[in-house]
């Protein structure tokens, strides 16, 4: 009996063809962060939340914080409450809106960062050093455009 023949595939359209080879490139450049912020404890969400209220004094509103996040996360609120028990940050309520938790980076979140500075620069240049600057910072303002983001 016959085999039954299927349709020929499509060939892929250049956008299908971009996003496969993003998404490999993002999995393939995420693996190291990933082991260097396990290795201290930290995921790599949390440690873009730390990154992100270091860059607050202030402190900031969870829903503030998750609108930062470079991949969004539904449960901001328990990411933070891992983040709290490690005493990374520190939460206290708004003194004119109760409502409102303001998030704030501890001195041990700071201190952990610190120390993560220049390994997780490190990597980065090893993983992308090989690519001269200017084609860099092209490609970032392509990724930017794939967002429609301004410059």
């Amino acid at each position: 009996m016959p085999q039954a023949q299927h349709p020929p595939f499509p060939a892929p359209c250049p956008e299908e063809s971009l996003f496969v080879e993003l998404a490999r490139t993002v999995d393939l450049l995420a693996r190291g962060p990933s082991r260097l912020l396990k290795a201290a404890g930290i995921s790599p969400a949390q440690y873009n939340v730390l990154r992100i209220l270091r860059g607050e004094p202030e402190g900031l509103l969870c829903g503030e914080i998750a609108s930062r996040m470079i991949s969004r996360d539904p449960d901001i609120t328990r990411l933070v409450d891992r983040l709290e028990k490690q005493g990374l940050i520190s939460r206290c309520r708004r003194d004119q809106d109760r409502r409102g938790v303001v998030v704030r980076i501890a001195p041990q979140g700071m201190s952990l960062l610190s120390r993560l500075d220049e390994p997780v620069r490190e990597l980065h240049r090893e993983q992308l050093g090989h690519i001269a600057p200017q084609r860099l910072q092209n490609l970032i303002r392509l990724l930017r455009a794939c967002r429609r983001e301004q410059d």
